[in-house]
């Protein structure tokens, strides 16, 4: 059997296979809420086969989203407009997740990227570790006090405990692309004096305490997972070694799999792309902080995610641009390794006959 379909056991949860379906903003949701489009888009990639289906960043605060256009989950009404989705998913064979997020200095924008001021109806000011914006002459945010990071780790609490009774099994913590928390880690854009800045210690100490936080609200047979972006791709900015050593924490803190990213925290990053880039980030936290990881980035052939899966490259694959273009990739992946998958019932006339 190859490894890629090798079920994958996570404290009390089994995934029926390794690929998983990566956080994708879909830019659909009004005031926060799932619509219609939510329950196709991700009940698709339920039907193709995936093992875990992540709903996109979701914003545990309405001025923690991206854009007004995403995803939300601050409250019950949030939570019971989930519950559709979760069951269907798990009901075709997927493992129901959710990633949620604060998009810190890069909220209040528009879909196609561009600013939306304060003074907009649709805006707000954006929250950071330090004022120090984005790009070159984005209005700058709202430098967080003591007393408001109580209340953002309280925000996250809360939406961990409303994906709960919304039927998720697995949250992912954004710590990524430059959203809030990954801003709190990166000396680029953490500049404070006090104890949520300075040293790596000190840079750390706030993403880790929302883990911890989070952790205890998240029933303890229920995997967490986190997101990172393992390198800034900047000078003077985060790296690999950083990661290896704040993996280290997130294990000790009961973390279960860290989905391994990058980049995303400045807009000047040289980043180089190709196939797989990002595996060995995903390798080296895997062998050095001794945790399971996922590997994500341009991943789109059956046969490279076998190999990332067999070599002890990581844990999982997530795809995202690959299964937005086939929600069937599963399916297709099974049928090129030669293993025999069930099929949706309504689908199986469909299903091609095995290879001898």
């Amino acid at each position: 059997m190859p490894g890629l379909f090798t079920p994958l056991t996570l404290r009390g949860v089994t995934f029926k296979n390794r690929v998983f379906v990566s956080p994708m903003c879909q830019y659909s949701s009004v005031d926060g809420f799932p619509t219609d489009w939510h329950l196709v888009h991700l009940g698709s990639r339920a039907v193709g086969g995936a093992g875990m289906v992540m709903v996109e960043a979701t914003g545990v605060s309405p001025e923690g989203r991206i854009s007004p256009s995403d995803s939300g989950l601050w409250s019950d009404a949030h939570a019971a407009a989930f519950v559709p989705i979760t069951r269907f998913l798990e009901e075709h064979g997927a493992v129901a997740a959710i990633q949620l997020a604060h998009a810190g200095r890069k909220a209040s924008t528009e879909v196609s990227g561009g600013v939306i001021p304060p003074t907009d109806p649709r805006g707000w000011t954006p929250l950071a570790p330090s004022a120090i914006p984005f790009r070159e002459g984005d209005p700058a945010p709202h430098a967080l006090s003591v007393a408001e990071l109580d209340e953002v780790e309280s925000q996250f609490v809360h939406a961990a405990r409303h994906a709960f009774s919304a039927g998720f099994r697995v949250i992912e913590l954004h710590m990524a692309h430059g959203y809030l928390l990954n801003e709190f880690l990166s000396p680029l854009s953490n500049h404070r004096t006090d104890a949520y800045g300075g040293d790596l210690e000190g840079r750390m100490r706030f993403p880790l305490r929302v883990t911890r936080a989070v952790r205890a609200a998240w029933p303890a047979g229920l995997p967490l997972f986190v997101r990172i972006s393992a390198s800034d791709w900047a000078e003077g900015g985060w790296t690999i070694e950083d990661s290896v050593v704040f993996s280290r924490h997130l294990r000790d803190l009961g973390v279960d799999l860290v989905d391994c990213s990058s980049g995303g925290l400045v807009s000047y990053a040289k980043m180089v792309a190709g196939p797989g880039y990002q595996v060995p980030f995903a390798r080296q936290i895997r062998a050095e902080a001794g945790i399971a990881t996922g590997a994500v980035g341009l991943i789109t052939e059956p046969a490279q995610a076998e190999e990332i899966i067999a070599s002890g490259a990581a844990d999982a694959v997530l795809l995202g641009r690959r299964l937005l273009s086939d929600p069937y990739w599963p399916l297709h992946a099974a049928e090129a390794l030669g293993v025999e998958v069930d099929w949706p019932r309504q689908y199986r006339r469909a299903r091609p006959v095995p290879r001898p």
